[in-house]
């Protein structure tokens, strides 16, 4: 059944393909996260351990939530690594087990390319297809990675 909201059709489709590249950046980077999380060691060991376990946890509720704005915009999720290593801009790292200092430079800058492609699909959600919908959406999503990216930046401080 065809989705009829007041959005055409046309941007519907660019917008399901905005949320389908969101979706691959955050399960290539909840990846990461969990790999770092099982991985981290030294003095600090305990408390990064559970700051990556909380930013997972919280990429997960995101990453359905993107899934379900997918549907709601009438499209099919994607759901095979291969899908997410396709449309992913952050890079994954096989065979690497940084330290402490280097993981949290990593997880900083995944978070800060993530806000940057966040805010141009904001902006051509709300100004070329039209879906303040979809905006907000991904407006609250920077949001959530500008205060992951904080927290993390306060330990290089």
């Amino acid at each position: 059944m065809k989705v009829k909201i007041g959005i055409t059709e046309a941007h519907l489709k660019n917008n399901i393909s905005i949320l389908s590249s969101t979706l691959a950046n955050q399960m290539t980077f909840y990846v990461k996260l969990r790999k770092f999380h099982w991985n981290v060691s030294g003095p600090s060991f305990m408390e990064l351990h559970l700051l990556f376990e909380g930013q997972y946890k919280k990429l997960e509720m995101a990453i359905d939530e993107t899934a379900e704005r997918i549907g709601k915009l009438g499209g099919k999720t994607i759901g095979t690594l291969k899908e997410f290593a396709d449309l992913t801009v952050i890079k994954e790292s096989p065979n690497e087990y940084p330290e402490q200092k280097d993981m949290l430079s990593e997880l900083i800058a995944d978070h800060e390319t993530l806000i940057i492609q966040l805010r141009k699909d904001v902006d051509i959600s709300e100004d070329e297809n039209k879906d303040a919908g979809t905006a907000d959406f991904l407006t609250g999503l920077m949001l959530e990675h500008e205060t992951m990216a904080w927290k993390l930046r306060r330990y290089l401080e």
